[in-house]
C-alpha cells in the first residue's frame, strides 16, 4: 500500500526494500523543486534506516522521467542556476552513495535529470522501448546534475560526447549494448524483475556490498596502486566481520549463508 507524498511516493517491498516512484506522471515525472526535495528526504531516510536494506526507483505513467522542469528551468539565472545545479548533484550523489543498492526501473523516457537519476543508482534495467539521452544542448545549456561525468565513466567519453553534443536519443537495445543499461525486459515483467533482481542482492552480504559500491566508487579516479591499496583495506575490513566468518562456514559445510549485516 503506497503512503504518498506530494510528487513522490514510497513503499515498502517485504520491509526491506524502499520502493521511490517519482509522481508527476502528466508532466512526465519531471523534476521540479519539491519533488527533489521529497526525493532528498526519502534518500536521507533510507540512509538512516537499518531496515531498508535496498532501493527500487520507478516513474509513474508512461515515463520514467523526462528531465528538469523546463518553467523552472526557464527562470533560472547564472547564480540560481550554479545552485539548482550543486543541488541535484547532491541529491544523485546521495542516492550514489547510499551504501546500500538501488535499482532504476525504467519505462519510457530517462531524458535530462531523468537519465542522471538512473546513471546516480547502482544498477539500470529498463523495457525494450525506453529512451535514454541527454537533451539538454537543444535549450541552450548542458547536463548539470552529473552527467557529461557519469555518462562518460559508464559508456565511455566518444560516445558521451555524442550524447551530449546532438541530444540524440537512443533506445534500450544501444543503451545495453553500451553499457548504460544492466538489462532489458518486457514491459509487464519490469518490477517483478527490479524486485528479483534486489531481492537476490539481499541475500548476500550487506557489508561487502557496501565496500565493494565504495572502492569502485572512490577508487575510479585513482592510480592503480592507491585504488587497490583502497581495496586492500576494505578486504581487511570485511575479514573481521561476523558475515565473513558466516560466509566461510556456509560455503565449508555446503549450505546457504545467513547473512546479518555484523
Amino acid at each position: 500500500m503506497y503512503t504518498s507524498e506530494r510528487f513522490v511516493k514510497k513503499s515498502y517491498i517485504e520491509s526491506s526494500i524502499l520502493h521511490i516512484t517519482l509522481n508527476r506522471p502528466q508532466s512526465l515525472n519531471a523534476l521540479n523543486a519539491e519533488l527533489m526535495d521529497e526525493l532528498l528526504a526519502l534518500l536521507i531516510e533510507a540512509k538512516k534506516n537499518p531496515q531498508i536494506k535496498a532501493l527500487l526507483l520507478t516513474g509513474e505513467g508512461k515515463a520514467f522521467c523526462a528531465g528538469a522542469d523546463i518553467t523552472q528551468l526557464a527562470a533560472l539565472k547564472s547564480q540560481t542556476g550554479l545552485e539548482f545545479a550543486r543541488l541535484g548533484q547532491m541529491i544523485f550523489r546521495t542516492l550514489e552513495q547510499l551504501g546500500k543498492p538501488s535499482l532504476a526501473a525504467i519505462q519510457g523516457f530517462a531524458l535530462g535529470g531523468g537519465c542522471e537519476l538512473a546513471m546516480a543508482a547502482t544498477m539500470r534495467i529498463a523495457t525494450q522501448t525506453a529512451g535514454f539521452g541527454q537533451p539538454e544542448v537543444k535549450l541552450g545549456v548542458i547536463p548539470g546534475f552529473g552527467g557529461t561525468q557519469r555518462l562518460a565513466r559508464l559508456i565511455g567519453k566518444g560516445r558521451a560526447l555524442d550524447l551530449c553534443l546532438t541530444g540524440r536519443i537512443i533506445k534500450a537495445p544501444e543503451a545495453l549494448q553500451w553499457g548504460l543499461i544492466n538489462e532489458m525486459t518486457d514491459p509487464e515483467e519490469l518490477n517483478n524483475r527490479a524486485i528479483e533482481i534486489l531481492t537476490n542482492l539481499l541475500t548476500l552480504a550487506p557489508l561487502a556490498m557496501q565496500s565493494i559500491m565504495t572502492v569502485i566508487d572512490q577508487g575510479y579516479d585513482l592510480s592503480l596502486t592507491d585504488a587497490c591499496e583502497l581495496e586492500a583495506a576494505h578486504f581487511g575490513l570485511c575479514c573481521s566481520t561476523q558475515d565473513k566468518t558466516e560466509g566461510v562456514e556456509a560455503f565449508l559445510g555446503k549450505r546457504n549463508p545467513v547473512f546479518n549485516g555484523e
